[in-house]
């Protein structure tokens, strides 16, 4: 397996910097690899993303030496591994709340020992050509990186019991979500959503544990394409 680009910036004390994508197109992986971007990432969630689409991304990515990541679906075992059997390294998974559901994503994503992860598919395995596959699993753990969202009032409520689970390390946040939860539907900067999620760095810090963004940055796609064709249109009268 390719290594992780993120987890060798995060050892080097730097930030991992990528591309989101939510519509997908293989010149824009191709073009991650070029300008030197350490990573590229897909949307399962709140886009089209089959897992053929991803297959193809996956290639590319591991052709022009860009680690693919992606928010899955779902919490469902056979969904979440279909995608890391495509090749993604590092699973975004939305809405944990409890102890319990961040030990069965560790089981879902890892390997034994510190998991019971599917063996596995033809692209994990390099069709194969691995004679060693107790140091290919390994390696592929080691590769794996499981990012939790949190994103209710309920999983900052036990976070504590949360963060005791081992394999993980990251989190992702969700504020719009959190802001429903809390009953600031619309409301994500909220003085109370705020400081639920500042309380909440603060005890991830406390048990070693960080939020995603702390160690990237990402560019998203149609956001770059939104503001450049806003401002080519105020430059010639037009903007709104």
């Amino acid at each position: 397996m390719p290594a992780n680009k993120i987890l060798e910036r995060v050892r080097r004390g730097e930030k991992a910097l990528g591309l989101a994508m939510g519509s997908y197109t293989d010149e824009l992986v191709e073009l991650c690899g070029v300008v030197g971007l350490d990573f590229v990432s897909y949307d399962g969630q709140h886009s089209a993303s089959t897992p053929e689409i991803v297959d193809r991304m996956c290639r590319m990515a591991d052709g022009w030496d860009v680690t693919p990541i992606m928010r899955v679906p779902d919490q469902i075992p056979s969904n979440i591994l279909n995608y890391l059997d495509r090749g993604i390294q590092a699973v975004t998974i939305p809405f944990l709340e409890t102890k319990e559901q961040a030990e069965a994503l560790v089981q879902c994503c890892m390997f034994a020992p510190e998991g019971r992860r599917s063996y596995t598919s033809q692209r994990v395995m390099r069709f194969g050509t691995y004679t060693d596959l107790k140091a290919m699993m390994a390696e592929t753990n080691a590769n794996t990186i499981i990012v939790p969202q949190l994103e209710t009032i309920t999983a900052y409520n036990n976070l504590d019991e949360i963060v005791q689970v081992e394999g993980i390390e990251f989190f992702g946040g969700g504020p719009n979500d959190l802001a429903q939860s809390m009953g600031h539907v619309g409301e994500p900067d909220h003085p109370e959503c705020l400081e639920v999620t500042k309380q909440g760095r603060a005890r991830l810090h406390a048990a070693g544990k960080r939020f995603f963004d702390e160690v990237m940055e990402t560019v998203t796609a149609t956001a770059v394409v939104r503001d450049a064709a806003q401002d080519l249109l105020k430059r010639h009268g037009r903007g709104r």
